[in-house]
């Protein structure tokens, strides 16, 4: 009795001790997993700090401006060069 006793202790040793290599195995993987995504969030929170940065240069009058003087040959407009369009009213 006291052997099959010392069988099935040993067996369940071995049992709580792959259990619990393999609980220790999962808590890595998760852990790499999480270590990846917050390595993602950083990089994406400063992609959209860039692409703010981006945005509020590529937005100002200014800048706009002077493109459309380079690019499109575009003109201020002056009051000189304003034409009214009026309907005839019959």
């Amino acid at each position: 009795m006291s052997g099959r006793l010392n069988l099935f202790f040993t067996t369940l040793l071995v049992l709580c001790a792959l259990s619990l290599v393999n609980a220790q195995y999962q808590a890595r993987q998760l852990f790499i997993e999480l270590e990846r995504s917050q390595s993602l969030a950083r990089q994406l929170d400063i992609d959209w700090a860039q692409l703010q940065l981006d945005q509020s240069t590529l937005g100002k009058h200014a800048r706009i401006e002077t493109s459309a003087k380079r690019d499109l040959n575009m003109v201020p407009l002056t009051p000189a060069r304003i034409q009214y369009l009026t309907v005839d009213a019959k």
